[in-house]
């Protein structure tokens, strides 16, 4: 049987400026996001969007979900297969296509993982375990788009 996890959040629009949506630029794109027993995040769109940008927007909160979820799995398959990792950095980057009408989409995501491990003889299988973290990856396998790897492997020093 499978299993089912639920999740749940708030979005709260806070960039009512006192005339609602009255026109196009009469409000913010301000609002929060929290979940129950978090600190909530302060949002908004991307500034070509009319956004705030010293806030997160939905588009880098997407790029931040499919790379902290494929590190969560690599860091997990890694254990499981004896690769000790002492470091991980991954500096992400997406591409959207926006349309003529205003919509838009992801065409790719790339991901730069910088990881070091222990010891020499763990980096072609730590490579390696990058293709397998991406396929059990909740966030990659819920996107249409292809996410992208280029993994560089390091030794401790």
């Amino acid at each position: 049987m499978k299993k089912q996890h639920n999740y749940s959040a708030t979005i709260e629009w806070t960039g009512n400026l006192g005339r609602g949506t009255l026109n196009y630029r009469a409000f913010e794109r301000s609002h929060s996001v929290s979940v129950e027993g978090k600190p909530y995040m302060l949002c908004s769109s991307d500034p070509a969007f009319r956004g705030d940008n010293t806030k997160y927007n939905p588009e880098e909160l997407l790029l931040a979900s499919l790379s902290s979820c494929h590190m969560l799995w690599y860091l997990h398959l890694c254990a499981e297969n004896g690769i000790v990792v002492t470091d991980y950095v991954d500096k992400a980057k997406g591409t959207m296509l926006e349309s003529v009408d205003g919509s838009g989409r992801f065409e790719t995501v790339n991901l730069y993982p910088k990881v070091t491990v222990l010891e020499k003889s763990m980096i072609k299988k730590a490579e390696i375990l990058h293709k397998k973290a991406n396929e059990m990856c909740f966030i990659a396998n819920s996107v249409n788009f292809e996410v992208f790897h280029h993994p560089k492997i390091s030794i401790e020093e």
